[in-house]
């Protein structure tokens, strides 16, 4: 076999797996359409408010159910059939969404109905990520998780590519409202994948008995293992400062360059495409120790300076792309790292840590850069984001020595 051919193969190992092969499948189709919305709803906010602050509110209000709610979803995660538990998270997501679309297309939209929708879809992903996350090594092993993470994260990004600049076409043409009906419609994907899995390949974790103190057994493992709390640690402070680009490049797209829904889709999507291939090199990689973690986000925190302070819109577009790929290959090597170091029978209360970091983390971050981009510029919040990168490298790699 030539060297591409056995780079080909690693590259897609998991995908040698019937039910990943039906997961990534439905996945596609399903996390197009979320990117799609959240790109609506971004812009349903600025257009109804004019505020920058409103869109980090909004973007906020759907992820403080993460923040408080996601410990006991993982913990529900570990105690039941992840597989049943993913057919009522897609169905209540596709349920919120249509309502949101329905209410739009009606013209009787109030700034309070997008608040009150977001919060109930981050309710939702509260237990959803966590079993998602988890569901994962029970597909494909442990051997294949990084793989898996990796292609995941490729898929995660081309839809972002696909749905953000879908999208912005669908804003300028049609009107917002039929983005979120086309969302809604888009969780039958996954939901198909998940009734065509074949039962006795999932190699389903024993599922943890009903005990007190089990978010606390859970912070206590994650305290105790270096391993486990740097990739924690490092995310949290780089989501709340680093990855609120649903808030920050509506900003830019307006404000910096003059653009429209479409300029925003463009940097959104280009943004996609640098995160494909951070996904694809990840995908290629054996699984990685906690140490390339540091080095990745050292990596993230240049390409959010070069973004930040690129003069010419296509200079930002290239920073752009390099801030897609160090931060997909960042998030993919974390959560594969949490993956193999958590304890099997309470691999679902980690990553629902993981959720709180990345997600939980957005009420704090979104207002912040929000009110940064719109008072001092879209340009000072996204720099902030790579000076709070290159401090948390910095501790990381003093504490990853420590141990």
């Amino acid at each position: 076999m030539t060297t591409i051919g056995v780079m080909a193969r690693r590259t897609f190992a998991a995908l040698a797996i019937r039910n990943f092969r039906l997961y990534f499948a439905g996945q596609m189709v399903s996390v197009t359409g979320n990117w799609m919305q959240r790109v609506a709803q971004a812009w349903l906010v600025l257009e109804m408010t004019g505020s920058g602050s409103a869109v980090g509110a909004v973007t906020a209000v759907q992820f403080l159910p993460v923040l408080v709610m996601a410990p006991l979803g993982g913990t529900v995660a570990d105690r039941v059939d992840k597989r049943k538990l993913l057919y009522f998270t897609q169905a209540a997501s596709g349920l919120i969404a249509v309502t949101l679309g329905v209410v739009v297309l009606l013209g009787v939209t109030e700034l309070w109905m997008v608040f009150a929708l977001a919060f109930a879809l981050g309710a939702v992903s509260s237990i959803d990520n966590p079993t998602r996350q988890s569901f994962v090594m029970e597909m494909v092993g442990r051997t294949k998780v990084t793989n898996a993470v990796g292609l995941n994260s490729v898929l995660v990004n081309t839809s972002r590519i696909i749905g953000p600049a879908l999208g912005g076409l669908l804003i300028v043409s049609v009107g917002i409202g039929l983005c979120f009906i086309l969302n809604a419609a888009s969780y039958l994907g996954l939901i198909a994948a998940l009734s065509l899995m074949h039962s006795d390949e999932i190699e389903r974790a024993v599922p943890t008995p009903r005990r007190r103190g089990q978010i606390l057994e859970a912070l206590g493992s994650v305290r105790s293992d270096p391993n486990l709390l740097v990739p924690l640690v490092m995310i949290a402070v780089i989501s709340v400062f680093a990855y609120e680009f649903e808030v920050i490049l509506p900003l830019m797209a307006r404000y910096t360059f003059g653009g429209q829904a479409d300029t925003f889709g463009v940097m959104f999507a280009v943004m996609g495409v640098g995160a494909v291939c951070g996904g694809f090199y990840t995908a290629s990689r054996d699984n990685s120790p906690p140490t390339v973690l540091v080095r990745l986000g050292i990596l993230l925190a240049v390409a959010l300076t070069a973004a930040s302070l690129a003069p010419l819109y296509w200079m930002t577009l290239v920073a752009l792309f390099a801030v897609g790929a160090t931060g997909t290959s960042f998030l993919s090597v974390g959560n594969s790292v949490l993956q193999i170091y958590a304890p099997p029978d309470m691999r679902g209360r980690v990553l629902s840590l993981w959720a709180v970091a990345f997600l939980g983390a957005r009420p704090l971050g979104a207002p912040l850069v929000g009110w940064i981009g719109e008072h001092l510029g879209p340009r000072y919040g996204m720099g902030i984001g790579a000076v709070a990168a290159f401090l948390v490298s910095l501790w990381a790699y003093r504490r990853l020595l420590a141990k």
